[in-house]
């Protein structure tokens, strides 16, 4: 299966893409993509990595798994195509935080390309998903290829800050150093949990004052 991957994270994953579970998972992966219906569709799979190359890397957004309805998932966490109507329930949530947290209007259409293009890398932990069936790619191999990703951040690079969303995505704080980095925690922004905790977390405010004692660039959210 022929994969379109950024140079930069192509060089940072060679050794994790050359073991056995990861070339195990995308033998099992192209098997599924002949067969089933899964998303995101395999042009957009590292979406995330080729919109926000490594050495761009400023913030790291971690969810669950793909967007189980066909035609939302794309490559992005918690993004939509700008075509979809209405919002992924998540992503809904997600902008009425913006909302309050920035006191501005969201952006319009639920396509975050744009925050890749700033330096967040939007990824989720598990990457692909079979239409209808949340968590049906859970523990095929995903887990290993991400946490990879996130521990090759934390070892080579300094002050990410890493928004954990829901409790699959705070499993990857044991993976951050907390000495160089930065982690946000909060609730996972669907329906079920937003009001458990990530409402009122201010994720986006918070992160523009971390870089600006680190004197970056802030995320033109």
């Amino acid at each position: 299966m022929e994969l379109k991957l950024d140079p930069t994270w192509k060089i940072k994953l060679r050794e994790v893409m050359e073991t056995s579970v990861y070339q195990n998972l995308i033998l099992r992966i192209e098997k599924s993509y002949e067969l089933e219906d899964i998303w995101p569709k395999q042009e957009n799979l590292f979406k995330a990595f080729n919109l926000c190359p490594f050495d761009r890397v400023k913030v790291v957004i971690l969810g669950q798994d793909p967007y189980p309805t066909p035609g939302h998932a794309h490559g992005l966490s918690f993004s939509v195509p700008s075509t979809v109507a209405p919002l992924a329930k998540s992503l809904q949530n997600i902008f009425k935080e913006y909302e309050s947290d920035l006191k501005r209007k969201p952006p319009k259409g639920g396509d975050l390309s744009h925050w890749a293009s700033e330096g967040v890398l939007l990824l989720n932990s598990v990457l692909t998903v079979q239409a209808g069936q949340p968590q049906s790619h859970q523990n095929w191999g995903w887990e290993f290829f991400t946490d990879h990703v996130i521990s090759i951040l934390s070892k080579e690079k300094k002050g990410i800050i890493f928004i954990l969303w829901g409790k699959t995505a705070e499993k990857k704080a044991a993976l951050i150093d907390e000495s160089t980095h930065y982690v946000i925690k909060s609730s996972h922004p669907s329906p079920l949990s937003a009001y458990r905790g990530f409402f009122g977390s201010k994720p986006f405010s918070k992160t523009n004052e971390l870089l600006a004692l680190q004197d970056k660039q802030h995320i033109n959210w």
